[in-house]
């Protein structure tokens, strides 16, 4: 293998284009660990093939309630979204646990959004509910959406999104609360979701 050493490749005048590699289908290196690889203010970046790991936003995840779900009045309920449309990393357990863990590796930013949708609450006007996210087993106040008002006989929807700042084995659960005078609080199926992503920083 030969070596080339130099400090700077640029096009022969009168050209504006700079191929690497033509001809042999090749896998082409640029820098090795330690490098720092810049892409200048004002430069573009194009990626038209496969996005290799290192530019792809995952673990990526999408669940949402496969089932009506019961919830109990003045008692903090985790909503157990059981049904994944997506997980690329197998990090989200639908099963037991129903919480997103970041994987080994894998911490960073990350973008959340949820829904909830509640029907039949039927409950008094000075009542509420709200839903939440919960960080390795403790309520994130920044994520908290309430709603006051009179209930009855109609559907109540959340919707919220968050980005958080994630160590490999933290996790994060959907969470209510609901206060009402009387009969039942359900949280709907097929119309409660979650979903969250790496953000690539």
């Amino acid at each position: 293998m030969s070596k080339l050493e130099t400090n700077t490749i640029d096009t022969i005048s009168g050209t504006n284009t700079l191929q690497v590699g033509d001809g042999n289908v090749a896998t082409i290196n640029l820098g090795k660990s330690g490098d720092t690889i810049n892409i200048p203010s004002g430069a573009t970046l194009n990626v038209a093939g496969t996005v290799g790991t290192g530019l792809t936003n995952t673990p990526a995840f999408k669940v949402y309630l496969g089932s009506n779900q019961t919830v109990s009045n003045t008692a903090d309920t985790r909503i157990n979204l059981n049904t994944e449309v997506y997980d690329t990393d197998n990090a989200y357990d639908n099963s037991s646990n129903y919480r997103f863990t970041v994987p080994s590796g894998k911490g960073g930013k990350y973008y959340f959004g949820y829904q909830v949708w509640y029907f039949d609450a039927n409950a008094g006007t000075s009542n509420f509910a709200d839903v939440s996210l919960r960080i390795n087993g403790s309520g994130d106040n920044t994520t908290v959406i309430r709603k006051y008002g009179s209930f009855t006989n109609h559907n109540l929807s959340f919707a919220g999104n968050t980005t958080l700042s994630l160590n490999a084995g933290d996790y994060v659960e959907l969470w209510s609360y609901t206060q009402f005078s009387s009969g039942t609080n359900t949280v709907k199926a097929n119309n409660t979701a979650f979903t969250g992503f790496k953000l690539t920083t």
